[in-house]
């Protein structure tokens, strides 16, 4: 009788550790991205980041596309359309760590545009100047995808909630413990008349996420 008893109790606290773990892992996940139909993002899809025009109208124009700097058509960075008609050019969202396929909120992740290499560079952003990025630093194509750590701290953005069904694009990566980052919002800078993604602490770019 003894023996039964016991090997209950240690059931029932295997059952309760299990339960407790599992419902502690749940609690942990932070909430998947959605795009403007309420549906998670996934990482096998391609999506449009599309401005959301703010109460002052500082950001309007259209989706995110690739452009020459200055004058020239090379080396390209990435830009804003300035029309609005305009979704840009189709992105690729892709987490350090992939669990399920779905892109979660506060994640360290890749940003890809679904285009060949251009100029020569890899279509995964990235920032230039992120050792010191307190004077302009901006977004530019030619990153990695994947192997996180110290030689790929520039290609890590985050998605993070900004207002009730907005989000902003953020460059705080994670992936390295012992790398000095300063954090940062995306945003954008006028530069010959074209609108240019850099990082900010004033004018975060409002976005939302529409599929491809």
């Amino acid at each position: 009788m003894m023996k039964a008893s016991l090997l209950f109790i240690l059931s029932f606290l295997v059952f309760s550790i299990s339960t407790n773990s599992s419902f502690t892992s749940a609690a942990e996940a932070p909430e998947p991205v959605l795009d403007v139909a309420g549906k998670m993002l996934r990482t096998d899809r391609h999506y449009y980041i599309l401005p959301v025009a703010n109460v002052f109208g500082k950001f309007r124009g259209g989706g995110l596309t690739l452009s020459g700097i200055g004058k020239n058509t090379c080396p390209a960075a990435v830009f804003q359309e300035m029309s609005e008609q305009e979704n840009g050019i189709p992105l690729a969202f892709l987490p350090v760590n992939p669990k399920k396929g779905v892109v979660r909120v506060s994640t360290d992740l890749n940003i890809k545009f679904a285009y060949p290499k251009t100029c020569g560079q890899s279509p995964v952003w990235s920032i230039d100047n992120y050792v010191y990025p307190s004077g302009d630093s901006f977004v530019n194509i030619g990153g990695v995808v994947g192997n996180p750590g110290p030689k790929t701290l520039s290609s890590w953005f985050k998605i993070e909630k900004f207002g009730y069904q907005d989000y902003k694009l953020v460059y705080c990566p994670a992936v390295c413990s012992y790398c000095r980052v300063i954090c940062k919002d995306v945003g954008i800078e006028y530069q010959n008349g074209k609108r240019r993604l850099h990082l900010t602490t004033d004018y975060p770019l409002r976005v939302v996420f529409k599929k491809a």
